[in-house]
């Protein structure tokens, strides 16, 4: 089974090597962390079900649909909203294969940005993985940020169903929550990351008990139902655009929302068992999983609704809009019940994007690519986690954060910036993987044979595509307030990178560091033995 606990077979014994030094013995996991250039530093111990279950909080349904399901409604209704839905999971779906593939091939913890130093071009390698894997910490920190202000938003949304006639939380009062909530995803995100796997392993169960929950509770309380004609055939188009189709697009954009953020599950290969199998397994499984589960969700919810115009459309209807239309289908009492397993979700996924996005600074810093990497790359000596690492993610999410109470649509501006940051980094090895290394490329255990690069075209124009999609405005007529900002925070953050890489980054920045050289690997049919030799 992935993940089990060592076995005598898959030990290997390092050779005693000279200067006294002790006996060393090395697992399969460690001895391929070594030939890919680092030593094993972080506490490899949480299994393939535990690293899917991370990956799974990351992109699951809760926390990605309930925040913007009503303004995707308005744009398109339900007809939009679930086969907006179907479309982006299938492509989605392919991307994870052709990620599932490389990170086979490559499980670090650096993940996508080590990739590309495998799978550039050398005179590419510095500059391809400096830009990815700023675009990669961008997308996961404004993850965190996103993820975390929902709550926020939901939290505001419990204190109005508990008591309708108060004042609607400020944006003020929510922020105040929010940094809150960072606060304490800081602390669980600073213990050993073993605890961590059991928590996410636990938040996998309450994610799909809750979806079952509100599915069946919600179907069998709601009277009347929507028909089947509203929910599958009644196009809806609110966003003020002329065009249907473009309307249709922007619903995309909460769906590749949902389905981002899975490359966690790369992020934590040093600390998988059997990473090889168990990190593929993560990336691929959590998308799939979420897919099929967030169709029944949305097709649910969309029955559940009774008067679109007053629960949705409306700017007195409950914020967000889904609390309001479990509070007129199922009363306050089981709306509560409801939006506790919301919650919980969206709680778990903050942590497991904390968690993922802290690896990745970590493995970044490690590797000298982020100012005050000494800092940033040590570990606690007790937990062997990058506690620096959590913290200043803690701090630059909570910064990313105050865009919301500046402008009314930031919050959009913070989604679209998470999802163009995980489309880019998501990009890059895929091109290189079917470009530059399309003959020299190595798969690990899981690789695709013969779809491989017919996988990485279709993911590469997907990706593309989205990146586009996501920097265009999302109401109509535009203004200066309701303009998509996205592309500013996201460019300037990546012209302050790009300046520090042309005045010093360059100069010593080569990519990912080997921490360990003059490594000599001899395999056989029965072991594996490696010997650390004079450089």
């Amino acid at each position: 089974m992935v993940g089990s606990e060592k076995t005598e077979s898959e030990k290997i014994t390092a050779q005693q090597i000279e200067h006294g030094e002790a006996q060393i013995e090395l697992n399969a996991d460690e001895l391929l962390l070594q030939q890919l250039g680092y030593k094993q530093d972080l506490n490899r111990s949480i299994s393939a079900f535990s690293n899917f279950a991370i990956a799974f909080s990351c992109c699951s349904v809760l926390s990605g649909l309930t925040p913007m399901w009503g303004d995707a409604m308005v744009d398109a209704g339900s007809v939009g909203v679930i086969y907006g839905w179907i479309i982006t999971s299938i492509f989605t779906v392919i991307v994870a294969l052709s990620l599932a593939e490389i990170c086979s091939a490559y499980p670090t913890t650096g993940g996508l940005y080590f990739w590309v130093s495998r799978l550039a071009t050398a005179d590419w390698v510095p500059l391809a993985c400096w830009v990815t894997g700023w675009c990669n910490w961008i997308g996961l920190c404004f993850g965190i940020s996103s993820v975390d202000l929902g709550l926020s938003q939901f939290i505001a949304g419990v204190v109005s169903v508990w008591d309708p006639e108060s004042e609607p939380l400020s944006v003020y009062a929510q922020y105040g929550i929010f940094v809150g909530i960072l606060i304490i995803h800081g602390i669980i995100n600073s213990v050993a990351v073993s605890w961590n796997g059991v928590m996410n392993q636990g938040a996998f169960f309450a994610n799909m008990l809750g979806i079952a929950f509100i599915v069946i509770v919600g179907l069998a309380l709601t009277k009347p139902l929507a028909s089947g004609d509203f929910v599958f055939t009644q196009f809806y188009n609110g966003s003020g655009f002329g065009s249907n189709g473009f309307a249709f697009l922007l619903v995309i954009l909460q769906s590749q929302y949902t389905l981002s953020g899975y490359d966690s599950a790369a992020h934590m290969s040093e600390e998988t068992k059997n990473s090889q199998s168990g990190s593929p397994f993560g990336i691929l499984v959590s998308v799939a999983a979420n897919a099929v589960s967030g169709l029944v969700f949305l097709i649910a919810i969309s029955f559940m609704v009774t008067d679109f115009e007053r629960q949705i459309v409306s700017e007195d209807a409950i914020q967000p809009q889904m609390v309001q239309v479990f509070y007129d289908g199922v009363g306050p009492a089981w709306t509560m019940v409801f939006l506790i397993f919301v919650m919980v979700s969206i709680f778990f996924c903050g942590s497991a994007l904390l968690l993922g996005s802290s690896r990745m600074v970590y493995a970044f810093a490690r590797d000298g690519a982020m100012p005050l990497s000494k800092q940033l790359h040590s570990l606690n000596s007790r937990t062997q986690s990058p506690v620096n690492a959590v913290w200043m993610n803690v701090l630059v999410a909570g910064v990313v954060g105050i865009l919301y109470m500046i402008n009314s649509t930031a919050y959009e501006a913070i989604v679209s910036v998470n999802t163009i940051g995980s489309q880019m980094s998501y990009l890059v090895p895929i091109l290189l993987r079917i470009t530059t290394s399309r003959s020299k490329f190595v798969p690990g255990p899981f690789n695709l044979g013969r779809f491989s690069i017919l996988c990485g075209i279709i993911s590469s124009c997907w990706l593309i595509f989205t990146c586009a999609l996501f920097i265009t405005p999302t109401e109509a007529p535009i203004t200066a307030d309701n303009m998509n900002y996205a592309i500013v925070p996201f460019a300037a953050i990546m012209i302050c990178s790009m300046t520090y890489f042309y005045f010093w980054g360059r100069k010593w920045f080569t990519g990912p560091v080997r921490v360990i050289d003059g490594q000599e690997v001899i395999l056989d049919d029965e072991s594996i033995h490696s010997a650390q030799v004079k450089a």
